[in-house]
């Protein structure tokens, strides 16, 4: 039995959504980042990072994003989340997904969480300042040069989608207009006409 903890509004929305995907029996467990649930000591040994997604597997836990939606795919393989049988094009998800992970998600929380990268108080304006701006350049690329459509990969769903549509999701809260990116756009639509995306929204509200 797998357990992923998370909490709403998160990058741990991705993994719940492939977890889903997979058809794997597991628990799924709320996250109530207001009381900082996150530093108690009980989640601290499991995450020492007091972050989420944290997947409880049989053989220990595994964060961050990226690994946790691979680790999946390849466990799940029935499931036909990713191209196994494609180093090549594998790595090319692998490198979507750590763009995600290492450039626009560090974007992101330059708005919300600046004060990780500076204590003065003009730094950390200077970055939510800019926050809008690097956001709109790193979907300005993936838009123009990494989307293929109708799916991030192409023709074939995989463990590249669930990622986008959760962090394109926080754009409207960056400041950033959706429509400015009319493929993004449209991949959100059709990620949440998705059974198991309409289940798992309601667990993120």
């Amino acid at each position: 039995m797998l357990t992923l903890h998370y909490a709403a509004g998160t990058c741990a929305l991705a993994s719940h959504i492939l977890l889903e995907q997979t058809g794997a029996r597991y628990d799924a467990v709320r996250m109530d980042f207001a009381s900082n649930a996150q530093r108690s000591p009980e989640f601290l040994r499991l995450n020492p990072k007091g972050r989420v997604p944290t997947l409880v597997t049989e053989r220990g836990v595994l964060t961050e994003t990226p690994a946790i939606l691979l680790y999946l795919c390849q466990t799940f393989p029935q499931a036909g989340l990713a191209p196994l049988d494609d180093p090549f094009a594998l790595a090319e998800a692998q490198a979507f997904n750590s763009y995600l992970c290492s450039t626009v998600h560090v974007a992101h929380a330059h708005g919300r969480r600046a004060s990780r990268w500076a204590d003065e108080p003009e730094a950390i304006a200077a970055m939510q300042k800019k926050m809008p701006q690097n956001m709109a350049e790193c979907f300005e690329l993936i838009e123009h040069q990494m989307f293929r459509g109708p799916w991030v990969m192409g023709e074939h769903y995989g463990l590249c989608d669930p990622y986008l549509f959760t962090i394109a999701g926080w754009l409207e809260r960056d400041q950033v207009d959706i429509a400015r990116f009319p493929k993004v756009a449209a991949h959100r639509e059709r990620m949440r006409a998705l059974p198991a995306v309409q289940k798992v929204m309601l667990d993120h509200a």
